[in-house]
């Protein structure tokens, strides 16, 4: 079976967030990492060479493929802030509606800066998305 390439190592989230070279977003990404640490309780890690996680979880399918991913997440990419989070959770659509300028995908919500969201509103999100994948899987 095929190893995972993104997981948790001991590469610095430092010195990957100082490499994003807009000034903004690279602010930014700091602010997400203290937010989502205080919010979770959990440190910032490096998951593969891209991606800041918070806590981590043991996944298991029914196809027999695990692996371990982060609680909750995000990446600097090109166009946007990634956020990971589950993409089912406790009021997603109603707090999606009140969180501020984004785009989603599956899984993924991504936002430009900080200052076009809803802090408060990402806490819930944060908090409502680690106890989810917490209950499946425990």
């Amino acid at each position: 079976m095929a190893q995972n390439k993104t997981t948790e190592n001991d590469l610095s989230v430092t010195d990957f967030l100082n490499t994003v070279t807009d000034e903004t977003k690279r602010k930014d990404c700091f602010s997400l990492s203290d937010i989502i640490t205080e919010t979770t309780g959990f440190k910032a890690k490096m998951w593969g060479t891209a991606i800041v996680g918070f806590g981590s979880y043991h996944y298991k399918y029914e196809s027999g493929r695990e692996g371990d991913a982060p609680l909750v997440g995000f990446s600097p990419r090109k166009d946007a802030i990634a956020l990971y989070f589950s993409s089912e959770f406790k009021n997603r659509e109603e707090l999606l509606t009140k969180f501020g300028k984004h785009k989603t995908a599956k899984a993924c919500v991504y936002v430009k800066k900080i200052s076009d969201i809803d802090v408060e509103v990402l806490k819930e999100m944060v908090t409502n998305s680690v106890a989810r994948i917490s209950s499946l899987y425990p």
